[in-house]
């Protein structure tokens, strides 16, 4: 089973290529880059099963949490926008299955395909270039970078990250997430994080002994517990949305 994250493919595909246009003014760069990567990685894993998952428009339930949630981002590129949906009808056209969820994220999708659809013998890879999506990963499930495709297994995450899958999440509630606008404990990063985790098991145990941790550090883990909670609500992925797919809906057809 390949679980595409869209959302990522489509920035990844429009700032690869120049900005290429049609013989009529239709700014065609991220279709023809998108259908490049797509070709590149059904040809690496042929897979039996396959899904593609966008974010849909307008915001998310993580915007009632919090408000300033991916605030620093920048809207869409006109360029891109107008190609978005001749890349999501090229998508069906390959004979995939195409799920936009709103209210949700991507990644809530992907989390929730995960869960449901994981059958013995089945291989699961994720292609995405979104690292809250390392949670997931287990025996039989890995991801791969977008970017770099790079395989994560759970060695991987934990060569990358200093921590297992299963802390992922955890680990993510300390250093915050830049690029979704999330602050984390301050002066806190990497390294810090996955100690802490290694050493009191997950973010329950870090919270229980923050009394014992010294120095500034210390300080602002005690100052950061309501923000840290907080966090806990907006890095958590859904695995319960109604995607009315069986795993059956999933099989790639012949393309168009």
């Amino acid at each position: 089973l390949l679980i595409i994250d869209g959302s990522s493919y489509l920035y990844r595909a429009y700032y690869a290529l120049p900005n290429l246009k049609t013989s009529n003014g239709m700014h065609s760069g991220a279709i023809h880059g998108f259908a490049n990567m797509l070709n590149r990685i059904i040809d690496e894993y042929n897979p039996k099963y396959m899904l593609m998952v966008f974010d849909a428009k307008g915001k998310n339930f993580r915007h009632e949490i919090y408000k300033k949630y991916k605030a620093t981002r920048n809207a869409m590129p006109k360029e891109l926008s107008e190609q978005t949906e001749p890349i999501i009808d090229m998508v069906k056209a390959y004979g995939i299955t195409v799920i936009q969820e709103s209210g949700v994220e991507a990644d809530d999708v992907i989390a929730t395909a995960v869960k449901s659809h994981t059958i013995e013998n089945v291989q699961t890879v994720i292609s995405s270039g979104d690292k809250d999506l390392a949670q997931l990963v287990q025996n039989d499930v890995v991801l791969v970078n977008s970017f770099d495709s790079k395989v994560l297994d759970t060695q991987g995450v934990i060569d990358k990250f200093g921590v297992r899958p299963d802390q992922i999440l955890d680990y993510l509630c300390l250093v915050g997430d830049s690029s979704d606008n999330i602050p984390g404990v301050p002066k806190v990063g990497q390294k810090t994080a996955a100690k802490w985790l290694n050493e009191y098991s997950n973010l329950d145990g870090v919270i229980k002994n923050a009394d014992s941790i010294k120095g500034v550090v210390g300080d602002n883990l005690r100052n950061s517990l309501s923000e840290i909670e907080r966090n806990v609500d907006l890095v958590s992925l859904k695995e319960d949305v109604d995607l009315n797919v069986k795993f059956e809906d999933l099989l790639k057809l012949n393309p168009n």
